[in-house]
């Protein structure tokens, strides 16, 4: 549905202005250096639920993780369950208050800097620095791409002009606003996520007849589940893949556990947890926070499933089939050709609070990561509030970069590779971390190098998913992969975490027995 340009255009304008006028305010407040980087230790709980929120879900959870959904089913429902129960109770109880804690105690300003104070390495600080270099751009060029294209598909904006654009409008407030303006915008680009994701739920199941008709039709469609993936294991779109098949494990492995737990060491949510002034803030912020991601990613996977019926109804194909085989143009297509004009422009607005919301904390922790713990590395983490923006200005460039250079369909793919690394190097250091009064200081380092390497090797050379686009195996061994079934479809989460957990426990334990922090 075509939206009305004039109407279009002064909404987004309203849009951008309070965005942009947000971000002035933190700007306004933005004193010094540490304020840049941790808002000042003093936020409101509600703030830092939905800036976590908001960071936590982007496009790829609902153009990307929305559109995996209509193509592998309601199982991804399964993810829902894993993002509150892991991502907000365990995130913020058994995590928060420790991260909050050691964070006042080390005067940490960066996930890295935490890292590094904790453990008393500033090599580990660098390393930790390292990997969100290598590794967040890509999660951050995937967001990108997610929101140029519902740009593309509903105001006709030139792909390559919505993403430059998109980028440049967020790059502006988080270089001169930091942390506050991030904040405060996420927090208003939350709540209209929050009003956006819930009509779409309810004018879903209106379009298609209620709840129960909704979910009997797709159901019904079974039989309609294309050869390619019924081979592999799919059942349908209401039911769980086949135990032990290819799709069920990458189900499984790769979309819910990779996403699930890969969200408890991202670096750009942990230091939401460093600007709580108390523990009692964090545990307020839980109760925003939990009905938050339920509206966000359960309704994102519940749509996304059920646009096959709406599709089925009103062209006769399969939702893939009518985005013409692209799934991160699923919901783009759906919102235009289902929804009202009005809904169109809310959903824009949606998807742009989506993107806009992580993309300036991907932008802050990219280029506070540069400046503070690669450049400043070894010193105290007070460079001038100048050399942070300019540190941010540098990885928007290169995410966008990275985003014209990226193929078709990679926005879920992208982001359980981002989320699946950042547990597989992190979390074991960082678990241990913030609850140990003795950590080993060589136990965190070589579990972050295994988890890294051991994640990057079963990536490059076993994972088909990534193995066949990126071609090492090919060009080294000849082959796509250098294992089968099942092993070829299990993603790098599942055995690179346990084994990065078990060299932080070795050294950990090793450690205590000589009672010494253990030394590299």
């Amino acid at each position: 549905m075509a939206t009305d340009p004039v109407v279009t255009l002064v909404i987004v304008l309203i849009y951008l202005g309070i965005t942009l006028a947000l971000g002035y305010l933190g700007y306004r407040r933005t004193n010094h250096a540490e304020d840049y980087l941790l808002a000042g230790r003093d936020t409101h709980p509600v703030i830092i639920a939905l800036s976590y929120g908001a960071t936590f879900i982007s496009t790829s959870a609902i153009v990307g993780f929305g559109g995996a959904a209509a193509n592998l089913g309601m199982g991804l429902i399964w993810l829902t369950v894993l993002n509150i129960g892991v991502g907000i109770l365990l995130a913020f109880v058994v995590f928060g208050k420790k991260t909050r804690e050691k964070g006042v105690e080390t005067g940490a300003v960066t996930f890295p800097d935490l890292m590094g104070k904790i453990f008393h390495s500033p090599r580990l600080q660098l390393l930790s620095g390292l990997i969100i270099l290598i590794s967040m751009p890509l999660y951050t060029a995937a967001v990108l791409i997610g929101g140029a294209r519902f740009l593309e598909s509903t105001v006709n904006i030139p792909y390559t002009t919505s993403l430059l654009v998109f980028a440049a409008v967020v790059a502006v407030y988080v270089m001169y606003g930091g942390l506050i303006a991030v904040m405060y915008t996420d927090a208003f680009q939350g709540t209209i996520m929050f009003i956006g994701m819930t009509l779409l739920l309810v004018l879903t199941y209106v379009y298609l007849g209620g709840v129960t008709a909704a979910h009997s039709a797709l159901a019904a469609m079974s039989n309609l589940v294309p050869a390619s993936l019924h081979g592999q294991g799919m059942t349908g779109w209401a039911s769980m893949p086949e135990f032990g098949s290819p799709i069920w494990f990458t189900l499984i492995t790769t979309l819910v556990l990779g996403v699930g737990i890969g969200v408890l060491a991202q670096p750009q949510l942990v230091v939401r947890f460093m600007t709580a002034k108390d523990n009692r803030a964090l545990n307020r912020a839980v109760l925003v926070g939990g009905p938050f991601i339920l509206m966000m990613t359960g309704v994102a996977f519940t749509v996304g499933a059920l646009t096959n019926v709406y599709f089925l109804q009103h062209t006769g194909k399969i939702a893939v089939d009518a985005a013409g085989g692209n799934i991160d143009s699923i919901i783009p297509v759906y919102i235009n050709q289902a929804m009202p004009e009005l809904f169109v422009i809310i959903f824009m607005l949606t998807l742009l609070s989506a993107a806009m919301s992580t993309l300036s904390a991907l932008y802050h922790a990219m280029g506070t990561a540069l400046v503070c713990d690669i450049w400043g590395w070894g010193k105290t983490c007070a460079l001038s509030v100048r050399a942070n923006q300019i540190g941010c200005l540098i990885m928007m460039l290169l995410s966008v970069i990275l985003a014209l250079a990226m193929p078709e369909g990679i926005i879920a793919r992208a982001t359980a590779m981002f989320m699946g690394l950042c547990a597989s190097a992190f979390l074991p250091a960082f678990a241990v971390g913030v609850y140990s009064r003795h950590p080993s200081q060589a136990g965190a380092i070589w579990s972050m190098i295994a988890g890294g390497g051991i994640w990057f090797f079963w990536t490059a050379f076993v994972h088909t998913a990534e193995a066949k686009i990126l071609g090492i195996s090919q060009i080294l061994t000849g082959g796509q992969t250098i294992l089968g079934l099942p092993w070829s479809v299990i993603d790098p989460l599942v055995i690179a975490l346990p084994l990065s957990f078990i060299i932080m426990i070795i050294f950990q334990v090793r450690d205590r027995a000589g009672n010494n922090p253990g030394s590299c």
